[in-house]
């Protein structure tokens, strides 16, 4: 067993009224395992500790405590003394991108933390009951990526979002490597089954970052994403395996986006359900 680690998953769901994300996670600090399920809400955040969590990559499969997390949908069933959760959602296919987000930088050694994205856009329909609220994703729109490392970087920004048609991520982030830094950018855009790579390993730049904007640019391609409107709530992010670390996500916030080839306009759009963390000074 690794003595600092950590593998996280993330599931996003959608509708036009409701967003909830779910983060299930172990985490490895002095060779100690523990697990733990946090659940994003529009208006709160909730974080149940487990024992432990099993896991299978392919086809992916998360079982922790009494719910089931997979590519084809997810089970919950959750009884402690100040939350109840219950309920099913149903995937219908899952969408993947082409190859591995991370490029080659899947082979290097040691890298602080790796992305993966399992589905960038999928509809899904059932129903979660939360302390008796009713969450109902009838044609709802899911999302499933996943991190693993150490620790998260110290400074990143990241941002997810549907629109008509497409599916949109974004990251970009300080990376530590064989003692300097760079800035680390891997993202994609899925447009009617077209899909746009934006990554470093591709040649992609920052052109501004601040003031809640980031703008990368891609030989012709290029990539502005603005956070208009705030919905932060407090997350335990990992520090050498262990979950010491607050950052805060805007799981469902209002944001806007711009994409576009030479003078050309791929997909401009304003969105009050975009992800967003802007851990960047």
């Amino acid at each position: 067993m690794k003595k600092e680690y950590f593998k996280g998953w993330y599931f996003k769901f959608s509708n036009n009224d409701q967003t909830i994300a779910l983060i299930p996670a172990f985490h490895i600090s002095c060779g100690k395992k523990t697990a733990s399920l946090q659940m994003i809400m529009d208006n709160s955040v909730h974080c149940i500790k487990f024992p432990d969590l099993k896991y299978c990559e392919k086809p992916l499969r998360i079982q922790i405590g009494n719910c089931i997390f997979s590519e084809k949908g997810i089970k919950l069933n959750i009884k402690t003394s100040q939350l109840t959760v219950q309920g099913v959602l149903k995937f219908n296919e899952i969408s993947p991108i082409q190859y591995d987000i991370m490029g080659p930088f899947q082979f290097v050694p040691f890298m602080q933390c790796r992305h993966s994205v399992y589905s960038m856009r999928h509809q899904i329909n059932g129903k979660i009951t939360m302390n008796g609220q009713m969450f109902s994703f009838q044609n709802g729109i899911g999302y499933i990526e996943g991190d693993c490392g150490t620790s998260f970087p110290e400074t990143y920004i990241w941002t997810q979002c549907h629109f008509n048609n497409g599916s949109l991520m974004l990251s970009v982030a300080d990376i530590p490597m064989f003692g300097f830094h760079f800035t680390g950018i891997i993202g994609v855009v899925m447009l009617n089954g077209k899909e746009y790579r934006i990554a470093t390993y591709l040649g992609a730049k920052v052109r501004h970052i601040g003031e809640n904007i980031i703008t990368v640019q891609q030989g012709d391609f290029r990539l502005t994403a603005k956070l208009l409107e705030k919905n932060a709530h407090p997350l335990s992010a990992p520090i050498n395996g262990q979950m010491c670390r607050t950052i805060h996500e805007s799981a469902s916030c209002k944001a806007y986006y711009h994409f576009s080839y030479k003078d050309q306009i791929i997909c401009e759009f304003m969105s009050d359900r975009a992800s967003f963390e802007f851990e960047y000074e």
